[in-house]
């Protein structure tokens, strides 16, 4: 914006200046053909009336804008009024101290008369009018520039804006995600402590807290964008879900879900963390957003993979969103909104498509196809 603003007000400087010197000189041009064409007329009469043996005409009374006088050889003024006494009779047209004054021979000394002297301010009073113009104009157009930019900016800034808000959003989703599971070792490990007996509640919410943690950890490795290239061969993906939710086994217990599964041998190239990270990311948001007691139903087979779960559903109109980087679909669970966009990533680098059914307060089914 300033780069904008700076070059455009250099450049409308630039163009008001070369603009005011353009009409300076074409006014000055015009105000000095004015006063020759003025003497000129006074000099014929006055050599016209010589000829004619009678006497030169008498000057009138200048005007308040221009004054006229006639000088003859001995430099007196014998008719008319002279303005800027004292200054010298140097023939030719001059500038100065706001007046234009044109000192013109053409008399030719007839009836002794020397000069025809025609002083103006005419020329004065057009250059501060046009001072007065070119800076009231040369003001508009600075308002009308800045308010420009300042729309344009508000305009080409508002998607980075966006992001901005998107990013704060995400730290502070992010640190909420982490603060329960850090919560839940810091007091499963201090009762653990205090007990000296480990039993199975402890040792549960500590795995279910450290899988909590090492999910969030995968997702903000894939987002970070440094992962080593790795190359996609063909995996059978029947084991890699079946570890995945066994992964998420103490979570589904602790809420008391039920997982329905049925599964077959399904081939895929794609690279191993890759396929880990999908399921991962599909179950984990399964599981966050069902209720208890509800089941989540998983399929595999060739070709295919779907998850339906009964949990609260997915507005149609963020639909189209849920996708999205930095976007929620509810504020029922937790979450930063980095999930969906992860899966679809993945099946974008891998050419799966993905589709997803939801229908309110009913649940929700992603189907995987490639």
């Amino acid at each position: 914006m300033s780069l904008y603003l700076i070059s455009s007000f250099i450049f409308l400087l630039l163009s008001a200046y070369w603009y005011y010197s353009a009409q300076k000189a074409s006014l000055e041009r015009d105000d000095y053909y004015r006063l020759q064409h003025k003497a000129d007329s006074i000099s014929r009469e006055i050599i016209t009336s010589y000829m004619q043996g009678k006497p030169y005409p008498r000057i009138m009374m200048s005007s308040k804008l221009e004054s006229i006088a006639l000088v003859d050889v001995n430099g007196d003024v014998v008719s008319g009024e002279l303005w800027m006494k004292g200054a010298p009779f140097i023939e030719g047209y001059h500038i100065d101290k706001g007046f234009s004054r044109l000192v013109s021979s053409a008399p030719q000394r007839h009836h002794d008369i020397e000069y025809v002297v025609i002083t103006s301010l005419r020329l004065n009073l057009a250059l501060l009018t046009l001072k007065t113009t070119v800076s009231i104009v040369v003001i508009v157009l600075a308002l009308l520039i800045f308010i420009i930019a300042y729309i344009l900016s508000r305009i080409f800034m508002r998607p980075i804006h966006q992001k901005v808000q998107q990013i704060e959003q995400f730290i502070q989703d992010i640190s909420h995600e982490l603060n329960t599971p850090i919560t839940a070792l810091q007091m499963s490990s201090k009762r653990a402590l205090q007990k000296k007996v480990y039993d199975e509640k402890i040792l549960t919410n500590i795995s279910i807290s450290t899988k909590q943690l090492y999910s969030i950890y995968q997702s903000l490795v894939y987002l970070n964008f440094n992962t080593p290239d790795q190359r996609a061969a063909p995996l059978d993906l029947r084991p890699l879900l079946e570890e995945t939710i066994s992964f998420y086994t103490e979570l589904t217990r602790a809420k008391r879900i039920h997982i329905e599964s049925d599964l077959s041998s399904s081939t895929l190239i794609i690279v191993p963390e890759r396929a880990r990270l999908l399921f991962s990311n599909l179950l984990s948001n399964a599981i966050k957003y069902s209720m208890p007691e509800t089941t989540i139903s998983i399929t595999l087979k060739e070709g295919l993979f779907s998850i339906q779960d009964e949990g609260v559903g997915i507005d149609p109109e963020k639909l189209q969103e849920i996708f999205k980087l930095y976007e929620r679909s509810s504020d029922i669970a937790g979450g930063f909104g980095v999930g969906l966009s992860i899966v679809a990533q993945i099946c974008q680098e891998f050419h799966i498509n993905i589709s997803v059914d939801s229908e309110l307060q009913k649940g929700s089914t992603f189907t995987l196809k490639w």
